[in-house]
């Protein structure tokens, strides 16, 4: 599984590495107020999509997070709960002195 997760972090490198490179062109964008920023084509792209996927990653992360901890209360009060009760004391054994 791990080696399945370095591949596709691998993938995605490259991929960002050959758009980069083939999207090295100058653009200018127009801001608020008359500003202008230029900027390099794959710049641009890679900060969009960090800006849209970043805080989506962090809710989505919470929100296992959250649900790993609610399933392991869960299964610690089943755990609790499915305990057998403590075996009763025995009753005293009888003896012939106490039948006197």
């Amino acid at each position: 599984m791990r080696f399945l997760k370095t591949l596709i972090w691998v993938t995605i490198i490259i991929g960002l590495i050959v758009f980069a490179t083939n999207n090295w062109a100058p653009v200018s964008v127009s801001l608020w107020g008359g500003l202008r920023l230029d900027t390099k084509l794959s710049a641009l792209v890679i900060v969009a999509f960090l800006l849209g996927f970043l805080p989506l990653y962090l809710v989505h992360r919470t929100q296992i997070w959250r649900m790993k901890r609610r399933i392991l209360t869960l299964e610690g009060n089943q755990r609790a709960s499915a305990l057998p009760p403590p075996p009763a004391s025995p009753p005293p054994a009888y003896t012939a002195v106490d039948s006197i």
